[in-house]
């Protein structure tokens, strides 16, 4: 178990924690944030070498993008965990703050920009008035990382703030996302998942039989024990067109009887059910109009 520090609370030893991209990445700066700043972060290329970091034990968490505010899914990361052993261990939000980096120092010398999809997506509308050419990327610090090793002219990239430092580059604009309130959720990921705290969500896999109300009879043993679901989230089936894997979050602990009593209803009314875990909810955004 992690301590406030980062440290294990067994062990004494620093924390190690995979999360994808390079260092400066938005991911790295949400793993301090959350796990503190006294742990060991190990960069990955692909959330899939995240998972399979964590699965093989070279670290004993990972932190993984899962939605954004602004783009919505990461359907990656929901995808991962239908085949991975993996748990979720914790949820956190980060709130994202994005900036346009450069080894320019001009703005109107840039003519290209990098980043990775999801967030030149975020930064759609002032990309729209820079009217530059759009390059996609593995990752917000990786493209800083290519402009600097690579040293492209009339090229710049979106990332965090962190990253320009990191690497040594200029900022040309901040906050340039289109919407100010733009959040990142993100899950701690582990070989097992949390104790319960009384402040808690689950999230579960699930599919039902194509026919008529079959969704319906899958979420009703969680609305008459008004247990609040948070969020749900269809991926195709692969080899089965027009057939869904549901991706559930509730409120509750997988341990407490009525959340118990639900998961095995609505084991009756599925094909196919897998619980992810149960961890502690993130603190809830206070968002002012």
């Amino acid at each position: 178990m992690v301590g406030i520090q980062g440290r294990d609370l067994m062990t004494g030893s620093r924390v190690r924690v995979a999360f994808q991209g390079e260092v400066g990445a938005y991911s790295e700066e949400a793993s301090l944030t959350f796990f503190g700043q006294d742990i060991d972060t190990l960069p990955y290329r692909t959330l899939t070498e995240v998972f399979h970091a964590v699965e093989n034990e070279e670290a004993e968490y990972g932190l993984v993008p899962i939605e954004n505010s602004i783009e919505g899914s990461v359907f990656q990361t929901y995808d991962l965990f239908l085949e991975s052993k993996l748990m979720i261990w914790g949820e956190t939000v980060f709130k994202v703050t994005h900036c346009l980096i450069s080894k320019e120092k001009d703005i109107s010398s840039v003519k290209e920009v990098y980043s990775h999809p999801q967030a030149l997506g975020q930064c759609r509308k002032f990309l729209e008035r820079l009217g530059c050419t759009l390059i996609a990327s593995y990752d917000t610090a990786g493209s800083v990382k290519i402009l600097k090793e690579k040293n492209l002219p009339n090229a710049a990239a979106i990332a965090s703030e962190r990253a320009a430092k990191v690497y040594g580059m200029n900022i040309l604009a901040r906050n340039i996302e289109s919407d100010p309130y733009n959040y990142t959720r993100f899950l701690a990921i582990a070989l097992n998942d949390n104790e319960r705290t009384g402040n808690d969500k689950t999230s579960i896999i699930f599919s039902t039989k194509h026919v008529p109300s079959a969704l319906y009879k899958a979420l009703e043993p969680f609305a008459k024990r008004n247990i609040n679901l948070t969020k749900i989230e269809s991926r195709p089936i692969i080899g089965k067109p027009w057939e869904y894997n549901f991706y559930l979050d509730f409120e509750g602990h997988r341990v407490e009887e009525r959340m118990k009593e639900a998961l095995k209803e609505l084991e009756v009314n599925s094909t196919f059910l897998k619980v992810l875990g149960s961890y502690p909810k993130a603190k809830e955004l206070v968002v002012q109009s």
